[in-house]
């Protein structure tokens, strides 16, 4: 005896094997995904070390005239020193560790010179 032909069952099994085949597709996109932003971070990163070197030279260079104003290279340093140590915490996490809740400071210009706040 012959099935008869029916569409919706055919329907079923063909939107079955999609979504299985796109669930199966959709893993190595995600580890591929992980990898970018990890690489990505990295660059980040290097970003960072780049700013920090840039801002070391900054501090050595910068005028030694009274003015108001003074950028405060240390507490940008050491921001930058907690951005670098989050993201890579991150990209090698440490295991049950607790997290250090700190904030980041922010504010980078203070009223008195480098050399009378030593």
């Amino acid at each position: 005896m012959a099935r008869p032909f029916n569409l919706a069952s055919i329907w079923r099994q063909i939107m079955t094997a999609l979504l299985l085949g796109g669930l199966t597709l959709t893993q190595p996109a995600a580890a591929d995904d992980d990898s970018q932003e990890r690489e990505h971070l990295a660059a980040v990163v290097r970003q960072i070390e780049l700013a920090g070197r840039l801002a070391q030279q900054s501090a050595t260079a910068a005028p030694r005239t009274r003015t108001r104003y003074h950028f405060d290279y240390r507490r940008l340093n050491a921001d930058l020193n907690r951005i670098r140590a989050g993201i890579n915490d991150y990209l090698a996490p440490p295991r049950e560790q607790p997290r250090d809740p700190s904030a980041l400071t922010g504010d980078y210009r203070r009223e008195t010179s480098p050399e009378t706040a030593k």
